[in-house]
Formats: C-alpha cells, structure tokens, sequence
C-alpha cells in the first residue's frame, strides 16, 4: 500500500474532452456537487459495506466518496479510488492527508486502463455517466470484484419526456458534465446487463437514478 497523499499513475489516457472538461472543473466541483450529496448517501448506503471490506470508487473525482466509504471499511478495509484527471486525483491527495487514512490507494488512470490487483467486495460508479458508456471500462472493474459484490450507480438520466423541466436541468446539467448524452434514457443499462437483482430507483423529478445490483461472476 502506498503513502496516501501519493497516487499511483498509468499509462492510459482519458478522452481528451472528458480530461478537459474535468481539469476545468477541479477547483470549483465539490461546490458543483452540493446539491447532489443525498444521492451520493444513498448510493453508499446501498453498497452494504462491511468493517474490513475492499471497495472501489471509480471516477472518484476529489473523493467526496472517500470519508463515507472510509467510516464503513473502517482502517482494516481497503479503498482503491481511480480518477483519470491529475488535477480531480490531487485534490482526493489533500483529502487522505489530511485524515491520515493508511488504507486508500489512488489511482491515477481511466477506469478502462486501470491495473487493479486483486478482488473487491463492491464497486461504487458515482456520476460517472462516460464511463457506464464504456464496455471496457466496466469489463476491467467488474474483472475485479468477487462473486457476489455489490455494485452501485447512480447519476444524471432524462425524466419521461412530459415532465419537460425535469429534462430541462438535466441537459444543462450533462452538457456541462458528460462527453455524450448517448445512453441518457437508461445509463446503467450495459453495467446492469452483468448483475443481478438490479434495482432502479429515480430522485430529484425522475432526472437522477441510483441502480444496484449484485456482480456473480
């Protein structure tokens, strides 16, 4: 286990657009991210973590995840969280240090490229609509986990097409935080094609989902 205010890099890059967007975004995204923070309770919520667990936050961003998933695994668990941007991952850097957490490994590459080692028991996907569009990407996680983990996600989705103000926050929502609006209507829909049990439930007027489900190998 490294040091934790270091993280470890790899060779495959993120989509240029996707890196851009996020390197803009690093100063301010906690901020950007208030409003949202019940889902986030949920989703960890879901995840059942146990005391000594491993679990991976993928797409961590400035780790607004890691202190809730920290409480959970507590210091014997483990935390790998992967985030491609340098300026995201920095930021989730300052956040181990300064609780002192022994336990979190930061991994600076795309979920695709990500050389995990090992088998977690649950995997987080938190607002991370580019990477649930990704095959590989989920491939290389689920790869990763044990027969029976959980697995959470949860983000922006567009609302039935009449609740039109709902649709109206999401496009500007994901104009500004995703690539592709490809797969808005249902974005779990390729990870929850590998898991079973998957529950769907929506928040905020139909625009945010949180999607579980168990990973059998």
């Amino acid at each position: 286990m490294q040091h934790p205010a270091a993280h470890r890099a790899a060779s495959a890059p993120s989509s240029p657009a996707a890196l851009a967007q996020y390197r803009r975004r690093a100063n301010h995204y906690d901020q950007e991210l208030v409003a949202f923070e019940p889902i986030r309770v949920e989703a960890i919520e879901r995840l059942h973590l146990k005391p000594g667990e491993t679990v991976l936050d993928v797409g961590c961003g400035t780790g607004l995840s890691l202190p809730s998933l920290h409480s959970r695994v507590g210091r014997h668990g483990r935390i790998v969280a992967i985030e491609p941007c340098p300026e995201m991952l920095g930021r989730a850097a300052e956040r181990v240090q300064r609780h002192g957490w022994q336990n979190v490994e930061l991994v600076q590459t795309t979920a695709a490229g990500a050389p995990l080692q090992g088998y977690a028991d649950a995997a987080l996907f938190h607002f991370t609509h580019d990477v649930l569009r990704d095959e590989r990407a989920i491939a290389n996680v689920l790869a990763h986990l044990k027969p029976g983990a959980r697995v959470v996600a949860s983000g922006l989705q567009w609302a039935p097409p009449w609740l039109w103000p709902t649709n109206g926050f999401v496009l500007m929502a994901a104009l500004y935080s995703v690539t592709s609006l490809e797969g808005l209507a249902r974005p779990w829909d390729k990870l929850a094609a590998r898991l079973s049990g998957v529950q769907v439930d929506t928040a905020m007027f139909g625009g945010i989902y949180v999607a579980s489900g168990v990973y059998t190998g």
